[in-house]
Parts: structure tokens; C-alpha cells; sequence
């Protein structure tokens, strides 16, 4: 009732005062004043991003009325707030709104003054301050009464438009939001910080022929008039801004309900209606095994999901209702490949176990979103595995862990818990090191400790910290007393957990554990892993506690062995013959073999492969050609080891040693090499003869030989083999003939569709194809068939499209361009387009977005010349301003320096070689 009341009040004046922040002048400096001061004698009552701590938001009774033929909304936000310390200020959040009316009340809900209060704008802080000629006293409650009202967003975040087109030609507009990390302030006034947890009640006043989805279920919905519904939600639980989430559409949906009795329903367009009922299965699994793992029953009546048309990133977990791109959401049977089904069920992992970590228990500061984000990531290995065996996800955690390596092993680097204070820098922790390295340090953390320690751990801190905030401490303490509880294991007995996790989480890149054998005893020695050289090593102490495991020949026991020290050593006794460090890769550190080491493992790897796990053996590749990159050990060696590749039978090594193998054709099929590419290219079709290609163009077999399947195809057209092209180019014709009524097998569509996009033919079919696609998976596919041609006009026509944001829309433009980079004659012009169009893509996706980190990286990540390391240092100095503020720029020209450095130290060596092997 108290709202209602509230807009029979007459409106205030905006006040838009472009003061700077005064340090000397803080927000509880005012108190003497009790009258109104004219705004020109006012500045800005706080100096600082981060809001005051003694203004504490409660509750927000928030009301949105969204206009979707004008595009924009006009809302309301009643906050009741504690005040902690007397003051005549409230400063909090609000970007790009217009703010009509302010006004304050009391706990009676009556006005603290009759007259006007001003409200003062900081925009360079996202910041607004509300007078108040009252003193808020220390120790009440008061109401924040503000209206406003802004346009929908352009682009991916605030609350923001989104449209889609009907399959008769019919555009059709929607609404969403997306807040993580600092994007709540773009759709109402509020405490935008994750600490400040408050409960929401949210009404939502929309036209009769579209529905409004929020975190709660709506407890009523009432006629305001013939064209306008008020939906009225029931309050949330405690959450953080970021959390909060709306949306209004004319969606269908399909539902059903956990074990528990927890509604879970899929949206999505009506056309695509029919490609939401694996995720409905997914979820309800999903959230039956979370709650069973935790023991903590998830706490809201239904969960939402929600396939967004226009969206940034991959899902966002907001509680109650979580928000997907489509590619993550929707599986179309006929065209959905099992990567793309692997694919939808680790994202709806991901996101469901947001419900606990990061929704139940969130980080005190972005600083700690690794706490977030590492663990849910982690939990999509764990959660998968539990529910759907059959995908073999534990085969995917090694590319996890080895991206997360391949980026911690570069100067631009940084610590897992790192420093981030504006929305730039908030925006970049949302990285590689936060999700990939923070799930794989969980991992050997797991294995450390044990999965029955790990798991009695988290839920002691999910438990201790429900509704609450926390910090890296606050897990390492709920670990250790569970590990206390437990005295049986010797390794625990002097354990300072916190002190080995500081070691990982404080600091940045990882351990190089280098192994020497000396009779009886293993001789270790850590060092950083780094791809390039330290120009002062001196200045660099790092230090690791380091879980060791290690097998041998003589036991199928893995010892552990926790070292602390710069050196150590281990008995092994005399009658071992071989050791592997790092069983299993359960340890996040690079192990060398010194001293005739590599020798000993290449034999063993020819003589006797499966004496060790596919795991272990793809580790070996890996760290192999880790070593090469650093310069540890020659080319030569790395590429000998794979030659065992000729008896392996497991899909992950293979993977493995084929994937270099393509990477270092890939880096020189664009450099002026045209002798040594053609041979790179005759050892690379040997891939061909994994599988007899005349009887593999189809979907069967295990997840595993699918995915084998995909790539040895992929290789072996790219090489221009005759018959994977032949049978590929049947395939597209057959395909076209059909007009769209046969299949292709949704493993090798990708295949076909790039070697039919040669053509001109092809190509504009393709185009077309895509434009009236209702998969997303297949529009995927399709782009990347399409960026795929060798003709740079079609190349620059799509990139004008993805500018356009019609035919291919904005959210696949970053995708868009990487995929133009990868073509070999394509990278030059994705480098230029980025170049160009500078300005535009960060108004369009923002500054610090995984979308320009990955713009970034990806179109300079083919450069390997002097030349082209200058041109890249030349742009970024050109956009000094913007760069300065991105740790993206420097990971971008550390992987050209190592580029560089590669070919340096292996361009001749590798020719050697490959001349050796055609001999």
C-alpha cells in the first residue's frame, strides 16, 4: 500500500550535477546540515568505486514497465535501508538511468522533508548521491524512493533488448537482463556490490500477449487496464544485484518437477519449442544430484531456463531463472552434434551449481570470483560424470587443465585472487585463470585430500556460509577442520592447508618440477614454468607446496609426496626402472625429465604403452611440447615421443599428438614456407588411416570414437585428401538436392558443409541455409563453413553482415572473427578488421569483455614474425588510453613473443626433422 500512496505525490526535478568526487569530503561529513543547500553548493559526497559500508540496502520493492514497441522502461524502486553511522547521504549505483524523483521516509513511511531532494551524478563511478536535509541517524531504517527510467540497452547487458524472427518473416522483440558483474545499476538505482545481499520483490506490468519471468514464481497478476497486466512476484531470497533478473516474452515452455518438488521449466521461441526437452531432462537431474552432493536443498520453488536470441556470453546463473545463449540450451536431434549435447549438459552443470556456489554463497569481492566460477566449472566434470557416464567427460578435464597451463605459463599471467576495482578490470577476472585454473587446482586439491574430505569440506562451507558472503579463507578453513576431524591420514597430521593454497591462489603462473634420477633416489627441483624467458629471474621467488604423486614400475601404488622446498628428494629404491610425476595429471605443474629422462618415457611409450593410463600418456605429450616452447628440451625429442601414436588406441592422446601436429601446420601454412607446409601436410594425412573413411561418414560408435571421428575427418579435408573431399563433396550435393529434407550425420556436418562452402554455389546455399535455420547448432556449423572459403570477398562479406547484426547476429560477431582468423587467408583481414573497427566493437561488447579478450588474443594468436609483433605493439599503443586498462593486450603480445621465440628456436629443427621422416 505504501507505493501506491507514493505516486499520488507530485514529481521532482531531475538534478544532473557533473561534480567530481571531493576525498576530503566524505558521505558522513554532513550531519550538521539541516536545511537545503542550492545544488550548486553541493559536490559529490564520496571519493571512492567502492560504495560506503555504513548504508546497508534490506529490501527492494522494485516495479518495471517495459515498453517493447518503443523500446524503453520506466520503473520504480522503494530500497529500506539500515543506516550504521549518522549521515545526510546515500550513495549508490545507477548508470545511464534518468532519475525523476527521489525522496526519503521514514519506518512510518512518512517524508524526511517536504522539499525537493537533489540528486548529484558521478558517472565516471556509476555513482549517484541523495541528499537528505534530515541526518539519517545511526542505528534506523529508512525508505530510498526513487523513479526512473531509461531506454532498453543496446548490446548484451542492464536490461537490454533482444528480438528474434518468426519462420513467416515476423520480427518479434523481447527484454532480458544480464547484471554480472556490474550491469544491475544499468536497469534500477541500487547497492551494486556483491556484499550488500537484500531480498527483491519485483512487479513486472507488461501487454497481455507476452509473459514476465523473474527469480520467484508470480504469487498474482493483476488487470491494470485492457493492454496493461501487473505480474507480482514473490519475495526472493537474500542475493546479490547481480543476481536479479526479469524478463518478458512470448515464449513457450515445457516443465516438469524434481524428486524434491522443485518446478523446472524450459523457454524458449515458439518455433524452437520442440528443441527444449533434453534440457528439461538435464536440469531435473542436474538439481536432484546437486542436492543429494551438497545436502543443502536448493532453496527457491521452481528454476527457470531460459534461450535468450541475443546473448554474450554462455549462460548466466541468476537464482531462479538462468538465462543461455541457445547454443547452450536448445539440442535439435537432427542437427545437433554429441559435442553439442556434451556441450548443453556441462553448461546447464555449470550454471545449476551456481545455485549453491556463487548464489548461496557468494564472494565478498570480485577479487575471489574464481570462488564462484572455478567451482562451478569444476562441478560441471563432477555433476556430468555422476548423471551421464555415456559423454566420458573426464576425458575433457586434461583440455581443461592444459588451456589453463598454456595461459599460466606466460609473463601476462596473473593470480587466481587478484586486485580488480573498476568494471574493466571486474569484467577481465572472468578469465581463463578464474574458471580453467580454478577448477583444475580443485581438482588436485580433490585428489589430495580425498573426494569424501573435499566434499564434507565444501558442504561445511556452503552450510557455514548460506546466504553470506566469503573469501578464500573462509574454504580453506572449512577444509582444514574437516581434515582435523580425520586423523588416519599422516599426510594431514602437520597440513597447513592455508599456507599450500596461499602458494596457488596468491600467485601467479606454475610450477616446473624438473626430475632427475640418481640410483636409489629422484632428485626434484621447482622452478616457474615459463614459456618466455624472465629478463630478471632474480627478482622472481616462487614457491610452491606441491602435491606430488608419482608410479612406477614396480607397484600399481601412486605415492604422494608433498614438497615444499626449492629441492627435495625421494627414495624410490633401485630396482625402478621407470617414474612417472604427476599421475593421472591430478597435480597442476609441468614435470621435466633431465638427464636422459625423455629417453626413458619414449621407450617405454613404443615398448609398452598401456603400462601407463591414457591420462598419464597424453601428459607426456603435453608437457613434451610445453618444454619444447620453453626451450627445455628440443623439438625433435617431442616429436619422437608421439611416433608411439601409430599403436595408441585412446581417442585423448591421440587428440593430443594430432592437435600439436595441426597446430604447427596451421602457424606455418601462413608463413611463406610453401615446401616444408606440404610436408608438415604428407605426415599429417597419416591421421587418415585411424579410420577407413569410406565407413565412418556417420554418427555411430562411442562418444569417444565420434569425437575422433570429427577431427581426423576435419584434418584430413583440410589437407585435401581425395577421397575425404570426394565423399564429402557427394555428401553437400546430396545434401542441396534434398532441399533440406535429409540429415547429414550431425558428427561430419561441420566437414561437409566446409567443403561445399568452395563453391560459389555452395557458398550462397550455405548463406542461405543459415539465414532460415531454426538450430542454432546448425547455424554454427554452417558460419564456420562459410568463413572457411578461400575467396577473401566472401570472407569480408560476412564480416559486414556481423557488423550489420541481421543475417548474423551481433553475439556472433567475436565468434565471427576468430573464425575468419583461423582461415589462412583470412587472418591478415580479421587483424585489419579488428584494426578498423576498434571503436565499434568495444561500444558493442565493452571494454574488459571475454568477447574483446578473445578479439584480442585470437586475431594476433597467428602471428609469429618480428614484423607482425611491431605492427601489434604499434596498434596497441595507438589505443593506449583503452589498452593501458587491459591485462588482454599483454597475454595478446606475450603469445606472439612466444610465437617468435617458437620459430626461432624450431622452424629449422622441425624442417630437420620432416625431411629425416620422408627420407
Amino acid at each position: 500500500m505504501a507505493l501506491v500512496s507514493l505516486f499520488a505525490l507530485s514529481l521532482f526535478h531531475v538534478f544532473l550535477v557533473g561534480s567530481q568526487p571531493n576525498s576530503s569530503q566524505q558521505a558522513s561529513g554532513h550531519q550538521g546540515a539541516q536545511s537545503l543547500l542550492g545544488t550548486d553548493n553541493l559536490s559529490f559526497p564520496w571519493s571512492r568505486l567502492r560504495l560506503p559500508r555504513y548504508i546497508v540496502p534490506l529490501h527492494y520493492r522494485l516495479l518495471l514497465h517495459p515498453d517493447l514497441e518503443n523500446l524503453n522502461f520506466t520503473g520504480s524502486v522503494q530500497i529500506q535501508i539500515d543506516v550504521q553511522n549518522n549521515t545526510n547521504w546515500v550513495v549508490l549505483h545507477s548508470k545511464g538511468l534518468q532519475i525523476s524523483r527521489a525522496t526519503i521516509l521514514n519506518q512510518n513511511l512518512a517524508h524526511l522533508s517536504e522539499q525537493v531532494l537533489p540528486v548529484l551524478h558521478n558517472p565516471s563511478h556509476e555513482q549517484i548521491g541523495i541528499f537528505s536535509p534530515r541526518v539519517l541517524s545511526s542505528g534506523q531504517k529508512y525508505f530510498l524512493y526513487i523513479e526512473f527510467g531509461a531506454k532498453l540497452a543496446e548490446g548484451f547487458y542492464g536490461f537490454y533488448k533482444s528480438t528474434y524472427r518468426t519462420s513467416s518473416g515476423e520480427t518479434r522483440n523481447l527484454a532480458s537482463t544480464h547484471f554480472e558483474p556490474t550491469s544491475a545499476r544499468m536497469a534500477f538505482p541500487c547497492f551494486d556490490e556483491p556484499i550488500f545481499k537484500a531480498n527483491f520483490s519485483v512487479r513486472i506490468r507488461r501487454s497481455p500477449e507476452y509473459i514476465s519471468l523473474s527469480n520467484m514464481p508470480v504469487v498474482k497478476t493483476v488487470k491494470i487496464s485492457n493492454d496493461l497486466i501487473e505480474d507480482r512476484f514473490a519475495a526472493s531470497v537474500k542475493m546479490s544485484t547481480y543476481l536479479v533478473a526479469f524478463v518478458i516474452c512470448d515464449f513457450k515452455s515445457v516443465t516438469a518437477t524434481t524428486s524434491s518438488g522443485v518446478k523446472v521449466s524450459i523457454y524458449a521461441a515458439a518455433e524452437k519449442w520442440s528443441q527444449t526437452n533434453y534440457a528439461l531432462e538435464v536440469a531435473v537431474k542436474m538439481l536432484d544430484f546437486y542436492e543429494e552432493y551438497f545436502n543443502i536443498r536448493y532453496p527457491l520453488p521452481k528454476q527457470d531456463l531460459i534461450a535468450i536470441p541475443d546473448f554474450q556470453s554462455g549462460a548466466m546463473e541468476n537464482w531462479g531463472l538462468t538465462t543461455y545463449r541457445e547454443t547452450s540450451l536448445l539440442f535439435d536431434p537432427p542437427t545437433s552434434s554429441i559435442s553439442d549435447k556434451l556441450w548443453v549438459t556441462m553448461v546447464i552443470g555449470h550454471e545449476l551449481a551456481h545455485q549453491w556456489f556463487g548464489n548461496l554463497v557468494t564472494m565478498k569481492w570480485w577479487n575471489d570470483i574464481w570462488l564462484n566460477e572455478g567451482f562451478a566449472r569444476y562441478m560441471e566434470y563432477i555433476s556430468v560424470e555422476a548423471t551421464y557416464p555415456e559423454l566420458k567427460v573426464d576425458e575433457y578435464l586434461l583440455d581443461t587443465c592444459f588451456a589453463a597451463v598454456g595461459h599460466d605459463s606466460l609473463n601476462s599471467s596473473r593470480p587466481i585472487s587478484s586486485p580488480a576495482e573498476n568494471p574493466t578490470q571486474i569484467k577481465e577476472m572472468f578469465d581463463t585463470v578464474s574458471y580453467d585454473k580454478g577448477a583444475c587446482v580443485l581438482h588436485m586439491l580433490r585428489h589430495f585430500l580425498t573426494d569424501d574430505v573435499f566434499q564434507s569440506g565444501i558442504v561445511r562451507y556452503l552450510r557455514k556460509y548460506s546466504y553470506k558472503n566469503a573469501h578464500n579463507q573462509d574454504l580453506w578453513d572449512s577444509l582444514a577442520n574437516v581434515c582435523s576431524d580425520i586423523q588416519s591420514n599422516v599426510v594431514w597430521e602437520h597440513l597447513d592447508l592455508t599456507a599450500m593454497m596461499n602458494t596457488w591462489t596468491l600467485q601467479k603462473g606454475i610450477p616446473l618440477v624438473t626430475v632427475t634420477r640418481k640410483g636409489s633416489r629422484l632428485l626434484l627441483r621447482q622452478d616457474r614454468g615459463s614459456v618466455v624467458t624472465l629478463k630478471f629471474p632474480h627478482l622472481f621467488s616462487f614457491l610452491w607446496h606441491i602435491p606430488l604423486t608419482y608410479k612406477t614400475d614396480v607397484s600399481s601404488t601412486i605415492h604422494r609426496h608433498l614438497m615444499t622446498t626449492q629441492t627435495d628428494s625421494i627414495h624410490i629404491g633401485e630396482e625402478v626402472s621407470w617414474v612417472k610425476v604427476n599421475a593421472d595429471m591430478t597435480g597442476y605443474y609441468v614435470v621435466h625429465y633431465e638427464d636422459g629422462g625423455w629417453d626413458e618415457i619414449n621407450k617405454l611409450l613404443r615398448e609398452n604403452h598401456t603400462a601407463l593410463s591414457y591420462k598419464d600418456r597424453s601428459h607426456l605429450i603435453h608437457n613434451a611440447f610445453q618444454l619444447v616452447t620453453a626451450g627445455h628440451l628440443p623439438i625433435n625429442k617431442a616429436l619422437d615421443l608421439i611416433g608411439y601414436l601409430r599403436y595408441e588406441s585412446h581417442t585423448v592422446p591421440l587428440l593430443q599428438g594430432l592437435g600439436y601436429l595441426e597446430a604447427f601446420y596451421r602457424l606455418i601454412e601462413k608463413r611463406h614456407e610453401p615446401e616444408l607446409t606440404q610436408n608438415l601436410g604428407v605426415r599429417g594425412q597419416e591421421a587418415k588411416r585411424l579410420y577407413d573413411i569410406s565407413q565412418t561418414w556417420s554418427d555411430s560408435g562411442s562418444v569417444s570414437e565420434r569425437r575422433l571421428r570429427s577431427e581426423v575427418l576435419s584434418l584430413a579435408c583440410h589437407l585435401d585428401d581425395p577421397p575425404c573431399l570426394e565423399r564429402a563433396q557427394q555428401s553437400f550435393k546430396d545434401w542441396l538436392q534434398s532441399n533440406g529434407t535429409l540429415n547429414l550425420p550431425t558428427d561430419v556436418a561441420e566437414i561437409v558443409y566446409t567443403v561445399g562452402a568452395q563453391d560459389n554455389d555452395g557458398w550462397t546455399s550455405l548463406l542461405h541455409a543459415y539465414n532460415n535455420s531454426l538450430s542454432a547448432a546448425q547455424k554454427h556449423k554452417i558460419l564456420f563453413a562459410l568463413t572457411h572459403s578461400r575467396d577473401t570477398n566472401k570472407l569480408e562479406r560476412l564480416l559486414e553482415l556481423g557488423v550489420e547484426g541481421k543475417v548474423i547476429r551481433s553475439q556472433d560477431l567475436s565468434s565471427l572473427i576468430l573464425m575468419v582468423a583461423r582461415n589462412p587467408r583470412g587472418y591478415q583481414l580479421a587483424w585489419t578488421f579488428v584494426k578498423t573497427n576498434w571503436d565499434m566493437l568495444v561500444k558493442r561488447f565493452q571494454l574488459g569483455s571475454f568477447c574483446i579478450r578473445n578479439i584480442l588474443i585470437g586475431t594476433t594468436g597467428h602471428f609469429s614474425s618480428p614484423k607482425e609483433l611491431t605492427e601489434v605493439q604499434l596498434f596497441f599503443e595507438s589505443i593506449k588510453e583503452q589498452s593501458s586498462q587491459l591485462r588482454a593486450t599483454q597475454v595478446a603480445l606475450d603469445n606472439v613473443r612466444k610465437n617468435v621465440r617458437w620459430f626461432q628456436r624450431n622452424l629449422e629443427p622441425l624442417r630437420d626433422w620432416v625431411n629425416d621422416q620422408l627420407k
